[in-house]
């Protein structure tokens, strides 16, 4: 390796772990190969070559299953392509549960391997023990066994990636600190290093654990932090197998890995230590941390219980040594939403090494078409909040999520440390009615409220949890009487300006260029006709609008506005979300129950459906938008904030009469499935167009001037469509539905879910879902089939609809 440093470069990748040279390597593997990485020390000196080194492929969601799929094929022949071997081996790995509700996890997970046609075969303790057999099996309930998943040596993977990314052309230097970046005009433009400058058109931070702090230097948000993280080495163990699959022990929070006639044992303990945060000593290099043996004491205990042939066997090695953690367990890939030409790859918890191969394809297809090449929301940058690179916040989340990887990952499961970081102005109000709070990018939000003398608290199972009967108490009560939701998250984007008419039309796909006071429920289109953005858009005046989207996409719905605005437009855009606070009255009785506090006409056609006012409430003047995310007669007031409370107390005396319910977003999750409207991020993403997510009525394909996407939609229109959301109705009741769960039709799974949730007004669990077929999907097509959705490895039978099962002709909603 070279230590000359050249003056400029297409591509500077900093950080040269794992995931760097992955970058590098798929970089040059798609022509481009102007690329230089730079390792502020030695390739693998961070993180990555204290790595365990498993490379499973199975994960919690179908994109992310095939991204370590990929991972593992490519080391499998990484080896022969570069002459460079990895160590990997397809072992297989078992994972087992001691009880049944991780049985039911485990089971699930099996569903969805068959949905990414994984081989995978549940097994009982028998089966179990056969697979591993100096396992305890007594206290096991069951196991899945994934015979395709393997074990690599990180180190030698790193280089292997690194020997391929050489001879594709990368440039790949060490002991070169990269100390600042290089901007001009809102775009990264190179790097600053020890030994001098570099010019480059993007750069990439693969900078582990120090990728926050490098971050930092260019103003771009990436929220992780340290946290120690233990194994340990036995002694030989003379009865031990060769080669067995990796065992994943989840209840007693250990794997077992064998490794050359010894056990390797790593801990995913709940009560995980965060390291650095002070800072990261510049001399950090292949360091490893103190180990503190009483904290790994319970867990050692768990192993030995486990495999009893430890307690008689001597450990060989106690490592402990740093990984880095982001508060949401899901690592960031993407470009930055601070910086253009700013790309980011870091914080994997724990899994970089599976992660490796997927997230280094990804983000050099990325950076190469300009966009990314999949859906990669759960895991895209800008799904970050500003205040979550707080240090301190993400010092006290990290003591949790590493726990997090071997805990139940039950269904609504909350986080329990870091929060309270955003609170409605009615905050307290909501907990003295008794509410269960959850957490969205920080907003604390009622998710059910519980009668009073009952605890306010989650119960966590796979079926229906504690609050199924009050949340669907509040539900009856918004489809039958009148209830009141907290909407006070809600993102809230005030765009202003000569040329915000114009812009605004060429971004949405819907005709916003509508009277002041109208409402337009739209999508954000790319270029490929897929959905970046699902929201509603308020014409306040002649150059002033309002856009109105959902709480988790405040940053990114913002950055796509932005970067579509062009530079010379007379656009001024603010973020006004905390301005505002938001009251959804829904129901029957909506109508009457406002009509008590206002003197503003309210009758249908007064007050039509899709109408935005200004009106006055109490002392307060709000504006009330008819407007409904459940399906039914209501209005959504916002509220200056330090109105809020005065409105909110009204409200709930004048409800009295109407028998109003205040309601949580359980509740609202319910409503909208039920009448079938989409969610961002699950039932609509870049993946999706309007015409196969069912919501061609939202785009005007005549408006003048057209809109991004248009010419994609037209041709897809043209050519027919092979991919169709549906929405299905359980005939069991005691279903119970969440996502991505394999879809059936005729016995063939054809697609899979993407929300579910007991609908209380139709009598059933309703699922939505995307189903394919290659010869295009029709209504005859969807009719003539039988459909069954599989939970945890049973297969229910199902009603397929493309209408909404609740008001499909919309008498509730606009009468």
């Amino acid at each position: 390796m070279s230590n000359g440093l050249p003056s400029s470069a297409r591509v500077v990748i900093v950080g040269g772990g794992v995931i760097g040279c992955s970058v590098a390597y798929h970089l040059t593997g798609l022509g481009i190969r102007d690329v230089v990485l730079l390792e502020r020390r030695t390739l693998t000196c961070g993180t990555t070559w204290h790595a365990a080194g498993l490379v499973p492929t199975l994960r919690a969601t179908y994109r992310m299953s095939m991204l370590a799929r990929y991972s593992a094929d490519l080391y499998e022949r990484l080896g022969e392509e570069t002459g460079q071997a990895t160590g990997f081996v397809r072992n297989g790995s078992l994972s087992i549960a001691t009880h049944q509700a991780r049985f039911t996890e485990l089971k699930r997970g099996a569903s969805l391997a068959k949905l990414c046609g994984f081989p995978c075969e549940v097994v009982g303790p028998e089966e179990a023990q056969a697979l591993w057999p100096l396992m305890e099996v007594e206290d096991i309930v069951g196991g899945i066994h994934l015979p395709l998943d393997g074990i690599v040596n990180p180190v030698d993977v790193t280089q292997a990636l690194a020997r391929g990314a050489r001879l594709g052309g990368a440039r790949i230097i060490e002991n070169t600190p990269v100390v600042d970046i290089k901007m001009r005009h809102g775009k990264a433009a190179g790097v600053v290093t020890e030994a001098g400058e570099i010019d480059a058109e993007f750069v990439v931070n693969c900078a582990g654990m120090w990728a926050r702090g490098f971050g930092r230097k260019a103003g771009v948000n990436v929220p992780l932090h340290a946290a120690e993280h233990y194994y340990v080495v036995t002694e030989r163990m003379p009865d031990l197998a060769a080669q067995l699959p990796t065992l994943r022990d989840l209840d007693g929070c250990n794997y077992f890995k064998t490794e050359a006639g010894k056990l390797l044992i790593g801990t995913f303990e709940p009560n995980a230590r965060p390291w650095g945060h002070e800072g990261i000593p510049e001399s950090f290099s292949f360091d490893e941390l103190p180990p503190d043996l009483d904290h790994l004491e319970p867990y050692l205990e768990a192993a030995m219980r486990r495999v009893p042939a430890l307690a008689n066997t001597g450990l060989q090695v106690i490592f402990n040594g740093p990984e880095s953690f982001t508060p949401d367990d899901r690592y960031h890939l993407g470009e930055a939403p601070e910086l253009r030409n700013y790309f980011v790859a870091a914080g994997f918890n724990s899994v970089g090494i599976q992660s490796a191969g997927g997230a280094g394809k990804v983000l050099a297809e990325w950076i190469a078409r300009g966009h990314a090449p999949m859906d990669l929301w759960e895991v895209d940058v800008r799904r970050n909040q500003p205040f979550q690179g707080n240090a301190d916040y993400l010092h006290d989340r990290t003591r949790e999520g590493l726990g997090l990887l071997y805990a139940m990952h039950w269904p609504y499961r909350q986080f329990e440390t870091a929060r309270n970081v955003r609170r409605s102005i009615l905050h307290e109000r909501l907990a003295a009615a008794n509410a269960c709070f959850g957490e969205v990018a920080g907003w604390e939000r009622a998710n059910f409220f519980a009668p009073q003398g009952e605890t306010a608290e989650y119960r966590y199972s796979w079926g229906k949890q504690n609050w199924f009967a009050w949340s669907a108490a509040e539900h009856m009560a918004v489809r039958r009487r009148v209830g009141l939701f907290d909407q006070s998250s809600f993102t809230k984007l005030l765009v202003q300006g000569r040329d915000a008419p114009a812009v605004l039309n060429r971004i949405c796909s819907n005709d916003i260029d509508v009277t002041p006071g109208r409402i337009v429920y739209t999508q954000w289109l790319n270029k490929r006709g897929g959905i970046e953005a699902d929201l509603t858009v308020t014409r306040l005046a002649t150059d002033s609008f309002l856009i109105v989207s959902g709480a988790p996409t405040q940053t990114r719905d913002l950055d796509w506005l932005r970067r579509q605005t062009p530079d010379e437009a007379n656009v001024v855009v603010t973020d006004v979300t905390s301005s505002m606070a938001v009251l959804g009255v829904m129901g029957p009785d909506a109508r009457n129950l406002l009509q008590q506090l206002t003197d503003e006409d309210l009758t249908n056609p007064g007050f039509p459906f899709g109408t935005s006012r200004e009106i006055e409430l109490g002392y307060a003047r709000v504006r009330a938008s008819r407007i409904t995310y459940v399906g039914e007669l209501g209005w959504e007031l916002y509220i200056p904030t330090e109105f809020a409370p005065d409105v909110f107390d009204r409200l709930l005396a004048a409800g009295k009469a109407f028998d109003l319910k205040l309601c949580g977003y359980h509740a609202l999750n319910s409503l909208r499935i039920e009448k079938g409207y989409r969610h961002f991020g699950h039932d609509v993403t870049e993946e999706d167009t309007p015409l196969e997510a069912g919501l061609s009525f939202a785009v005007a394909f005549d408006k003048r001037g057209g809109f991004i996407g248009r010419e994609a939609l037209l041709r897809q229109k043209a050519e027919g469509i092979g991919k169709r959301m549906v929405l299905f109705r359980f005939r069991d009741p005691e279903a119970t539905s969440y996502h991505e769960e394999p879809i059936y039709r005729d016995g063939v799974i054809v697609g899979r879910t993407t929300s579910g949730m007991y609908g209380h007004h139709v009598g059933g669990n309703v699922a939505m879902g995307y189903v394919e077929n290659a010869d295009g999907v029709t209504p005859q097509w969807i009719r003539e089939g039988d459909y069954e959705i599989e939970i945890a490895t049973r297969r229910y039978a199902v009603e397929a609809s493309l209408r909404p099962f609740h008001d499909p002709d919309m008498t509730r909603v606009k009468g």
